[in-house]
């Protein structure tokens, strides 16, 4: 170990991200961490600049989905941190890896509540994976490493560092720490000859993928298996790009509203493989799919963290490890002979295009589903589409078709403002590749100022605004559970194509569904990050069903 020339915090820090292979780094600037600002200045890693701590935590989290290292986020103390605790919740409940770097006062300034002083153990405790203060800069490679660590190893998350100011001006002589790789925790070989000894006596099985620390290989891994056993394949919520929908064995996804066939063909499996999801509220349909504590299937969870074994569902085998190792463990296991199930993945590949080939006519002059459809035919299949959270996402699920590997960037927290600031960073991240933003317009102006990052990077994204002049999703179920009694839910809109071109992006706006596809058409011909503003009538509330409101808005 070389002990590194006498160095600040803030550059030892810097130092650190750039031993851990971390390219880019998104950013609130602040004068509580200037040191490490200054210390970004010399170094090799990308700096974007958001315009609220919000977008940058999201596009930190996003970059943690797309790469499966930590997305590093950096922001200012107080009010700072709290913007950007949207981020970090959304990792949490996403699995993402992800960390969040916060300036904090001087350590000769603790407990007085001093300007923007908070307690960061206090506040990220029960929303990051662990946070933790770094006093002296000689203990700051030991922290980051950890950090590294603990985001990436058993089931990701974010982790919180509070950097207090004096310390990144403090000097120290300390070496860097190494690159951290997490530790891959593998299915022992009994496990696997069980799992094949489970399926051998499986008359309707069904696999179902979700969480993280998957790679493309074990995407394709899995799918080879799935083949050998003509297994039908379910994606948890919005875990859509874990298999090519294309695939003659995917059955489709398990979110809000799931197709009628996918939830009976659950209801009757007998053996149900569940790998690196954890089943929670919304692929479970609010915990009803599978009987708490004991499922009537049989169930084999296959996660890399222990933590999640038996958390909720007690499972018949319980494998920890991570969802790349169990795919790598299974390519050799092979069917004794035929299957009782035969033909099963066939008919439930049928059954999910017949749920989702055609779009249901809505009212209005702009048909969104149509507009999906075209989209699904249109667009590069190696495009990545970003949304958020309402009730416009459920076209998305519904109708459109990932085919490539982290394609799909949306929060399984529900979190409204994604959308965006995802794009943002996957355009900065893979700026060949076509990106797509979905956003409500509650959604949109949640974080729809990162639009700015996105002309001031030159990212020609394009942000579709679906706009029915409400927030939708709650309108829909305040009619449900008090009809006629609308408070809190109209919203009157700016002319979002104009706020593009305010911006220096292209903008337009389209009322009919046929001035979609020319409108999306120049969009993408602009060379610019693109607004395309479009009108849906406010009766279109959900992908499944008209809704008519007791009383007109």
């Amino acid at each position: 170990m070389t002990i590194r020339n006498t160095r600040t915090g803030g550059q030892i820090l810097i130092d650190q991200l750039v031993a851990q292979g971390v390219d880019r780094v998104t950013c609130v600037p602040g004068e509580s961490y200037l040191a490490a600002l200054d210390a970004l200045h010399d170094s090799p890693i990308d700096v974007v600049i958001c315009r609220a701590e919000g977008g940058a935590a999201m596009m930190a989290e996003a970059y943690g989905k797309l790469t499966g290292r930590p997305g590093v986020c950096f922001v200012t103390r107080g009010p700072g941190a709290t913007n950007a605790s949207h981020g970090v919740h959304i990792a949490m409940q996403d699995s993402t890896p992800m960390i969040l770097f916060v300036g904090q006062v001087d350590t000769g300034m603790r407990e007085r509540e001093a300007f923007q002083e908070l307690d960061y153990k206090a506040v990220f405790g029960s929303m990051a994976k662990w946070a933790v203060e770094i006093d002296r800069p000689d203990r700051i490679p030991e922290l980051v490493a950890r950090a590294f660590r603990v985001a990436m190893q058993g089931r990701p998350g974010p982790v919180v560092i509070a950097l207090p100011e004096n310390m990144l001006t403090e000097t120290a002589a300390v070496a860097d720490a190494m690159r951290i790789e997490p530790a891959v925790s593998w299915p022992a070989p009994a496990d696997i000859e069980q799992v094949g000894a489970m399926l051998a006596s499986a008359k309707a099985p069904l696999v179902i993928l979700g969480g993280s620390r998957w790679t493309d290989e074990a995407t394709k891994s899995i799918a080879r298996f799935a083949e050998r056993f003509d297994l039908p394949v379910a994606t948890s919520f919005r875990r859509a790009s874990l298999i090519d929908a294309d695939h003659s064995h995917y059955a489709g996804d398990l979110g809000i509203g799931p197709s009628p066939g996918l939830k009976a063909r659950i209801d009757n499996a007998d053996v149900v493989l569940l790998i690196g999801g954890r089943m929670s509220e919304m692929p479970s349909s609010s915990y009803t799919l599978l009987d708490i504590p004991t499922p009537q299937q049989k169930l084999i969870h296959v996660h890399p963290g222990s933590e999640e074994l038996g958390r909720i569902y007690q499972p018949e085998l319980a494998i920890q490890a991570t969802p790349a190792a169990f795919a790598a463990a299974v390519e050799t296991l092979k069917p004794a002979g035929s299957v009782a199930w035969k033909g099963e993945a066939a008919k439930a590949h049928a059954d999910y295009l017949a749920w989702t080939d055609k779009a249901r006519e809505l009212p209005g002059t702009f048909q969104y589903g149509q507009v999906m459809t075209w989209l699904r035919d249109r667009l590069p299949k190696d495009a990545i589409v970003c949304n958020g959270a309402g009730n416009y996402a459920g076209w998305i699920h519904r109708h459109h078709r990932f085919h490539s590997f982290a394609s799909q960037l949306a929060p399984t927290s529900g979190s409204m403002g994604y959308g965006v600031p995802a794009a943002v960073l996957a355009k900065r991240q893979f700026p060949d590749r076509v990106v797509v933003a979905f956003a409500g317009d509650g959604c949109f102006l949640m974080n729809g100022q990162e639009f700015a990052t996105a002309v001031q990077y030159d990212a020609p994204l394009v942000v579709i605004v679906v706009d029915n002049s409400q927030y939708g999703t709650i309108r829909m179920h305040q009619e449900r559970d008090y009809p006629g009694r609308i408070v809190g839910t109209q919203l009157k809109n700016p002319d979002f194509a104009m706020y593009a071109k305010a911006f220096g992006g292209h903008g337009e706006r389209v009322e009919r569904t046929e001035e979609f596809a020319p409108a999306f058409e120049r969009a993408l011909a602009s060379g610019k990050p693109s607004i395309l503003h479009c009108i849906i009538d406010p009766r279109a509330m959900s992908v499944g069903k008209d809704f008519v409101p007791a009383v007109k808005a």
